[in-house]
């Protein structure tokens, strides 16, 4: 027994410093996630670990490199976007659910768009990466545009391919300060254009008016 419970002691010893580093690297993730979407000189690893609260060193023991920090927050943000949609595909509106993944990609990219110049040599030597993230992101997007399709709310004729780069495109259109507010006013008339429209008030104003002038005509 007495060899039993020091087994067990050396277990919790053990265990408590793995729980505090998972801690740490969360709080460095996420502190770097707020420092790289805001961007500019001062998206430095040394901001990073202020942010988070940690030393330099702690950073380093977790992210040796800029480029391990920079897509380990480029994977988590992938991965949160794949849940997300998980969690919204049980919403009761799914043109909405669609939105507000879409709204979450935006915050995505605004991270994306801090670290895009170390980001582009990662993806670079990581064609594992790219591929990685592209399948997650068209999964997840891919999901909920089914549910609105199928819903009869949506246009059938549009990817989730289609979605993801009218997103990334509207995102890189805008670099002013300020920018993630008039790309969400722009999402939403996207979104709202996406919808299927009512089919009878739009025959009403089709074809039948023509066929009589032409007749007139005649």
């Amino acid at each position: 027994m007495i060899y039993i419970a020091g087994m067990d002691d050396h277990t919790d010893q053990t265990r408590k410093p793995r729980a505090d580093a998972v801690r740490n690297r969360e709080r460095v993730l996420e502190a770097a996630k707020a420092v790289f979407n805001a961007g500019g000189p001062e998206a430095s690893l040394e901001a990073v670990a202020k942010r988070a609260g940690v030393g330099i060193g702690t950073l380093y023991r977790h992210f040796p490199t800029r480029e391990d920090l920079f897509e380990a927050v480029y994977r988590r943000e992938v991965e949160q976007l794949s849940e997300l949609a998980e969690q919204l595909k049980i919403a009761k509106d799914p043109v909405d659910a669609l939105r507000r993944w879409l709204r979450s990609g935006v915050e995505f990219v605004a991270t994306k768009k801090g670290m895009s110049a170390a980001l582009a040599l990662t993806f670079q030597s990581s064609s594992e990466l790219a591929a990685f993230s592209m399948d997650r992101l068209t999964k997840a997007i891919g999901s909920l545009l089914d549910r609105a399709v199928a819903a009869g709310e949506m246009r059938a004729d549009v990817s989730p391919e289609d979605l993801l780069r009218a997103l990334i495109g509207m995102c890189y259109m805008h670099d002013q300060p300020g920018w993630q507010s008039s790309v969400l006013r722009m999402l939403d008339v996207f979104v709202d254009g996406l919808r299927v429209q009512p089919t009878g008030k739009p025959k009403a104003r089709s074809a039948k008016p023509a066929k009589s002038a032409v007749k007139r005509k005649r």
